[in-house]
């Protein structure tokens, strides 16, 4: 048991290391690398397997890819970008279907906050081709979340 949560909790460690690296990439770019949603999307099968989570791990895949589904419409009008779909994606694989209320709860809090540090202009913010619109990086405040709910203890070892 002691070396399954210290694995499950080494994982999350280094699976948010990367989030703030992606965030930190998303706010300089506005880009969010494929490679790094990749190995957020292995990092949550190597945590289903250290923390023994991997029995429910395809009900977290079929919430992920219902996610992606739906996501795919905001993309198409043009609502959302790519690469916040793909990290959506991989974040609601990683909470799943249990875990996603206090997700959301947490992304709309941090992307609220984010929205009002762009609005008085203490965040970058990019236009919009042909629209008077701007938008704001989304990995930060997804990441945000996801680290939230990492140390609530939703994601915890099984026993």
């Amino acid at each position: 048991m002691v070396s399954r949560f210290f694995g499950s909790e080494a994982v999350l460690i280094v699976t948010a290391a990367i989030l703030f690296y992606m965030a930190y990439n998303d706010l300089r770019h506005f880009k969010i690398r494929n490679e790094l949603i990749s190995v957020l999307a292995a990092l949550f099968f190597v945590h289903a397997l250290v923390s023994g989570r991997w029995v429910e791990a395809h009900w977290n895949a079929a919430f992920a890819f219902l996610m992606f589904v739906i996501m795919l419409l905001f993309y198409a009008r043009r609502l959302m970008g790519g690469g916040d779909v793909k990290l959506l994606t991989v974040a609601f694989l990683w909470v799943g279907a249990g875990c996603a209320l206090p997700f959301a709860v947490l992304l709309s809090v941090c992307a609220g906050l984010h929205a009002v540090a762009a609005k008085l202009g203490w965040a970058q913010t990019q236009g919009i081709d042909g629209d008077a619109r701007r938008r704001i990086p989304f990995a930060p405040s997804v990441a945000a979340a996801l680290i939230g709910v990492f140390m609530l203890g939703c994601l915890a070892p099984m026993p």
